[in-house]
């Protein structure tokens, strides 16, 4: 074999080994920004109007992106939208690319995680009242200010919120109306109402994947378009 092809060969095999496609460069590598650490999770659907996608798990080793693993996923029932002109409760994803503020859960963490991992109890409330202090913020009991209408009782979702990871949408600076309680959590019955959810085996190995001192993040968008993910 020649020595171009020999080169032409091994990039070929390093490509596919990250995850891409021959001549292709891995996701990341592809996208405009991911975060500056040296993990990363892709949550991505082919069109904005889609329900249904692929996350995606990665390492960044020796200056390149490699695939640590990957899982069907679901988005909301009424697909995404770009994050900064989402409205709440339009059950819709946030496109953009976020933070990964802590870990929870009903559930024991799994073996391995290095997240900082809250447990769900009896009194463990998601405010999403928009006229609340606590707005997208986890509380503990719930405050008088923060109605039970406009809230999630966490432990209520016993499926979907054995294992979660929150997701840094609208939470550092939250604007109201914008949309409170995204979460990468376990799958349900069918779409979300605006969360990313995978299998609960994905979701216990995420879990374990992820490591803070490596700064990882959530990039969601779609393959095209305004939403694009490589816009991230």
């Amino acid at each position: 074999m020649r020595l171009g092809a020999v080169a032409l060969a091994s990039a070929s095999l390093f490509v596919l080994a990250a995850g891409g496609r021959p001549g292709q460069l891995p996701l990341p590598e592809r996208m405009a920004d991911t975060g500056g650490g040296s993990q990363l999770i892709t949550a991505q659907a082919s069109r904005a109007s889609s329900t249904t996608g692929t996350v995606t798990w990665w390492n960044r080793r020796d200056g390149h992106w490699v695939k640590a693993g990957s899982t069907p996923a679901r988005f909301g029932a009424k697909g995404l939208v770009e994050g900064g002109s989402r409205k709440q409760g339009t059950n819709t994803t946030p496109t953009g690319l976020y933070g990964l503020p802590y870990a929870f859960g009903i559930k024991p963490a799994p073996k391995g995680t290095t997240t900082a991992y809250r447990r769900v109890k009896q009194n463990s409330w998601w405010c999403q009242d928009n006229a609340s202090r606590s707005y997208n913020r986890w509380t503990e009991p719930r405050p008088a200010h923060c109605r039970a209408t406009e809230s999630e009782h966490l432990i209520s979702y016993g499926t979907q919120y054995a294992y979660a990871l929150v997701v840094g949408f609208n939470y550092e600076r939250p604007v109201r109306g914008r949309g409170a309680g995204i979460f990468l959590h376990v799958n349900g019955r069918g779409a979300t109402a605006g969360c990313v959810s995978v299998s609960r085996d994905a979701m216990r190995r995420i879990l374990s994947w992820a490591d803070p001192a490596r700064g990882p993040h959530i990039a969601i968008g779609t393959d095209s378009g305004p939403t694009s993910i490589i816009r991230y």
